[in-house]
């Protein structure tokens, strides 16, 4: 404390000596029945000092039989609907229209579980109260983590932090990346036209997402180093994720088939098209019309288990984390790793038989 009673931004005391740690965050204590309670109250040395003094007013009034409701709200503060307000405008300016939609369906949930009328009073309960309220509301494992992480994501855009423990997030199992058996793209590949094979395979052979592959240009393609780019493409409106290119080497043989396609190409600065040189977006339906031509089930073709396959065939062949990484367009390892999988093949299967033979 300064001596006119101010709290000194970022200043402890350790071991009677004054250190200055601008990467703490306030809390205040106090004894409720007996007990200790600690509460989390943001990393802003002013609004800590605000909340310690509205916390002494409340517990003097309980000491003089007065009821005080704190959680009602305490007049002072930033509203709690002004404040979602204005971080989903700025999600607006700054995010795509996908991470917007997520975090407005997100703060409609928190809203309808916290009563807090000011940012400020938000404290852990409510935060649990907001996981239990997900799960009642029948919301999956991994949608409960991802809903309460875009809520933490919003008190930290508003430097409220430290208010929840490890052991509070919500808890999801990690599924394992399904990746495709490669009799199965035989059989898929011999019923594709050359139309359906090329968009497939590249798919398989670069690992892209699926807005990645739909907005391919053939600027992005060079025949000459055998690599595709992620570009940002402003004449469609459209940017990477995470606004970050990248390259990725290709194949000499998905080399070789696009160099056939664009030689046929009508002027279309898209490599994959409508009729009307529009971007197509309909690589969903025909994968799952083709694998049911083939015979196999539907329900286990989907686009993104190319990328999949892409990123753990990479690793079985011995290609390191870091390029993967980079080809894959992550931002931390952990992402990449989730792909580095045992290998179950028949070549696996022949090994183990020869140990134990």
């Amino acid at each position: 404390m300064a001596a006119n009673g101010r709290v000194r931004p970022d200043v402890v005391i350790v071991n009677g000596k004054e250190e200055r740690h601008p990467e703490g965050a306030y809390s205040i204590d106090w004894r409720e029945d007996g007990k200790r309670k600690r509460k989390a109250v943001g990393k802003d040395a002013a609004q800590a000092s605000a909340r310690c003094k509205r916390k002494e007013a409340a517990l003097r009034a309980v000491s003089e039989g007065i009821s005080l409701a704190e959680s009602a709200g305490t007049g002072t503060g930033r509203l709690l609907d002004t404040a979602i307000t204005e971080f989903l405008e700025e999600t607006k300016l700054s995010k795509k229209p996908k991470t917007l939609s997520a975090y407005t369906t997100t703060m409609a949930y928190f809203r309808d579980s916290c009563r807090k009328q000011y940012l400020e009073d938000i404290e852990r309960l409510d935060m649990l109260r907001f996981a239990a309220f997900l799960k009642e509301k029948g919301q999956s494992p991994r949608t409960c983590w991802n809903k309460f992480n875009n809520v933490m994501s919003f008190l930290k855009a508003n430097d409220i932090r430290g208010l929840v423990q490890k052991n509070d997030w919500p808890k999801f199992v990690e599924e394992e990346p399904e990746v495709y058996e490669t009799e199965d793209l035989a059989k898929l590949f011999a019923v594709c036209d050359p139309e359906e094979r090329l968009l497939f395979e590249f798919y398989q052979m670069t690992g892209m997402r699926e807005q990645e592959v739909i907005y391919t240009t053939w600027p992005d393609v060079s025949f000459t180093r055998r690599t595709v780019t992620v570009r940002w493409k402003p004449e469609y409106g459209w940017t990477p994720k995470n606004f970050k290119e990248r390259e990725i080497p290709i194949p000499e043989r998905l080399c070789s088939e696009l160099k056939t396609a664009k030689a046929k190409a009508k002027g279309c600065q898209l490599v994959f098209h409508t009729s009307g040189f529009l971007p197509r977006f309909d690589a969903l339906h025909v994968l799952k019309a083709t694998a049911k031509r083939a015979g196999l089930d539907q329900e286990e073709f989907w686009l993104h288990k190319f990328r999949s396959t892409f990123a753990t065939w990479s690793l079985w062949a011995g290609v390191d984390l870091r390029t993967v990484q980079n080809w894959m367009g992550h931002v931390d390892m952990e992402s990449t790793m989730r792909y580095l999988k045992p290998s179950r093949s028949q070549t696996v299967r022949d090994k183990v038989n020869e140990i134990f033979a």
